[in-house]
């Protein structure tokens, strides 16, 4: 999938690992070179299938890196792209003669075109938009051919800005309406003037998007020159910059060591916009969402640093530090008082990474469902806290519960640690093979449980869709070969059957000058289920297919870029699973009840129609039309309504010790409220609870032990 730097993050979390370098050695050229030169000997050697870098390969990073560079064609002219094609065939040369002189070109010309853009949109924005007008704006970019001259891209420019400001001036005269409505004394407001507060909110807009690419340093735009050779390899191959790794590293395990806020750049300002839940900041109860962080003073420092104006990842670097270390932030607080404010920095747990679990009650029987968000793990340390122990923690308290039945959503989990696949599966199994791994080159690895203890051998339900991906993947692959759950989803999951391992580029240098190079995740092997089947663009077809919003919008590996194959090796000898009698009945009766679901009708309905709008590119700048287009929609969505009342007669609630952890952290009891509700709405849970209800169980397998636990 191609990257823009539209996409870059604008929240950034105070975490924990520092980077020291400065501004000079990040914008050395001779480092670019380097970093150039080790990824591509690194892609060479490691990766699972590496590609020849010849004009072939050259002409598809060119495409890719101009298209991420300026994806709505608003800053390069025609006569910009016909002067970079001189390097269109010539990027694998450049890359084996460690040259960056195709970068700098599109890099200077970028930033010269950007601001050229500024004072364009300056320009346009001093006037009024005339709404009567007839005319349209299409934003199927990738058929718009690049402006000729400075006359098509001004007009370009204006057609966006007034899109913008038409869907703001809908919705103030919308807002309006209804505020006469409710009060007659209501002052109204002028067409003249809702133009005007349209136009001032689009030029607000703007300039946050603008101060937003100001922050980016020639090093930013360097990676994504960088990634756009990587990616040419396969979707999930990708370069982290120092600070981008920081953030995969706190993704992956759910930790990081700061003081527990996120912040925001708010025009020069550094706003604090979460505070995490038992966190220092937190604990110490002494900042508030809302708060404008302006300098920064360390332990060891007597004068404190202004962070005003800086960077967001450079004052980031300054707030956050190791646990037990102290610093000192000068907050302007909500009221607009200023105060000095100490915390001691700790490790903060982002509690929406882990694995949760609630009990439900149906039919006077006990079952439990846990959600697992994703396979974290701690990448320096796997004996940490990671998925595998945390499902297992879940089950056993599940268990003394009385549980009768289990499970396990992976719906949007995107994967994490293989390691953690295994472990979790064996937690369901006797010991076997869980998952075939293979590098090139070589004969297939079995990763198998390897421990007879089985910790939950009761009926098993697994929850994915679209987005379940790669060791999702796995684990409900396995499960469904061995025959111990039932599958219940989309027509297939998202088809990632490849293994990445993230490289540390600064260990392949002997000696380093240069400060961090950054780190390169590429793809090292793939995977295949236990009966020697590929999960890579096929994914795992579900036993119970039931449609959901992402039935018809093409979002799975096989629909990337670059994907590697799919292929097939021989099977493991792996045991069918033995517990259920009914295995094969039970998922017919599934079958047809989702056949007969009104519910789920009505869920593939707005599917479709979700699909058709989103191949909708042609929008009116006429308010009259643009009003009736909308007003369209909104009777046409009129039908799709009660899906939001869907309600079952579930009840879900909390485990015991979480409840004692909400009598004292009220936003865990907020969060875990909204998911119950959630939960009490959704009628795929609700159909795997109808399917644990139905699974018999051979009564001589079975066991309610809550000391039977994997070693």
């Amino acid at each position: 999938m191609k990257k823009s730097f539209l996409v870059l993050m604008l929240t950034v979390i105070v975490s924990a690992v520092s980077c020291s370098f400065t501004t000079k050695i990040e914008n050395d050229p001779d480092k670019d070179r380097i970093l150039i030169d080790l990824i591509s000997y690194v892609l060479s050697k490691g990766h699972y299938d590496a590609k020849d870098i010849n004009d072939d390969f050259s002409k598809n990073v060119f495409v890719d890196y101009i298209d991420a560079l300026d994806p709505l064609k608003r800053y390069f002219y025609k006569s910009d792209i016909e002067e970079f094609k001189k390097f269109e065939t010539l990027i694998d040369d450049q890359i084996r003669d460690k040259e960056i002189d195709f970068f700098n070109l599109t890099y200077e010309r970028l930033q010269q075109r950007m601001n050229e853009a500024r004072s364009l949109y300056k320009e346009i924005l001093e006037g009024p938009f005339n709404f009567e007008k007839k005319e349209s704006i299409n934003t199927d970019y990738d058929k718009l051919a690049y402006a000729s001259n400075k006359k098509e891209m001004k007009n370009r420019w204006r057609l966006q800005l007034k899109f913008n400001a038409l869907s703001s001036y809908y919705d103030k005269v919308d807002e309006q309406i209804d505020s006469i409505t409710k009060n007659k004394n209501f002052k109204r407001k002028s067409a003249v003037v809702l133009e005007e507060e349209s136009r001032e909110l689009t030029k607000t807009s703007l300039q946050e998007y603008f101060e937003f690419a100001d922050d980016l340093e020639r090093k930013d735009w360097f990676s994504i020159y960088i990634n756009s050779i990587v990616e040419e390899f396969d979707p999930h191959t990708y370069y982290f910059a120092p600070q981008d790794k920081d953030r995969f590293d706190i993704a992956m395990s759910g930790k990081l060591e700061g003081i527990g806020a996120r912040l925001q750049k708010k025009n020069d300002n550094v706003k604090i916009v979460e505070i995490i839940s038992g966190g220092p900041a937190w604990r110490g109860n002494k900042v508030e969402v809302g708060d404008f962080i302006m300098k920064v003073k360390q332990e060891d420092e007597i004068e404190p640093v202004s962070i005003v104006g800086m960077r967001l990842d450079d004052a980031v670097s300054l707030i956050k530090g190791p646990k037990g270390t102290k610093v000192t932030l000068t907050v302007k607080k909500v009221d607009g008082t200023i105060e000095n404010v100490e915390i001691v920095r700790d490790v903060v747990e982002l509690e929406e990474t882990y694995a949760k679990s609630s009990l439900v009650k149906k039919n006077d029987k006990n079952y439990g469902i846990i959600n697992l968000p994703k396979f974290y793990f701690n990448m320096q340390d796997y004996n940490q806290r990671n998925a595998a122990k945390d499902v297992k923690q879940e089950i056993i308290r599940l268990k003394e519960q009385d549980m009768e039945g289990l499970v396990i959503d992976l719906r949007d989990n995107g994967g994490g640690s293989l390691q953690t696949v295994v472990d979790i599966a064996g937690l369901f199994i006797d010991k076997g093979p869980i998952v075939q791994v293979r590098t090139k080159g070589e004969s297939p690895e079995v990763l198998s449980d390897k421990d007879r203890n089985i910790l939950w051998d009761g009926p098993l339900v697994i929850l994915v869709n679209e987005l379940s991906a790669s060791a999702s993947e796995i684990l409900a692959a396995a499960m469904q070969d061995y025959k111990r759950a039932i599958i219940i989803g989309s027509k297939q999951t998202y088809g990632k059957g490849t293994v990445q391992n993230v490289m540390d580029l600064n260990r392949w240098m002997r000696s380093n000058d240069f400060g961090d190079l950054g780190a390169l995740k590429l793809t090292t092997q793939k995977f295949y289920r236990v009966n020697g089947g590929s999960t890579q663009l096929e994914g795992v077809k579900s036993d119970v297919v039931v449609p959901d919003r992402y039935s018809y919008i093409d979002i799975g590996e096989k629909d990337q870029e670059n994907p590697l194959p799919w292929d097939k090796i021989p099977a493991a000898d792996y045991t069918l699973w033995d517990g259920y009698i009914d295995f094969d009945q039970t998922i017919n009766k599934s079958k047809a009840r989702m056949a007969t679901n009104e519910q789920l009708k009505l869920i593939e309905e707005n599917a479709k129609w979700v699909r058709e709008k989103r191949d909708v590119n042609k929008y009116s700048l006429n308010y009259n039309d643009y009003k009736a287009n909308i007003e369209l929609n909104e009777k046409q969505a009129e039908r799709f309504e009660r899906l939001n009342d869907y309600k079952t007669n579930l009840t879900f609630e909390s485990l015991p010790y979480e409840q004692d952890l909400m009598k004292k952290d009220s936003i865990l009891k907020e969060k875990r409220s909204r998911w119950h509700q959630n939960l009490s709405k959704d009628v795929y849970v609700e159909e795997a609870l109808s399917v644990l209800e139905d699974m018999k169980i051979n009564n001589i397998r079975r066991s309610k032990n809550p000391l039977t636990l994997k070693n």
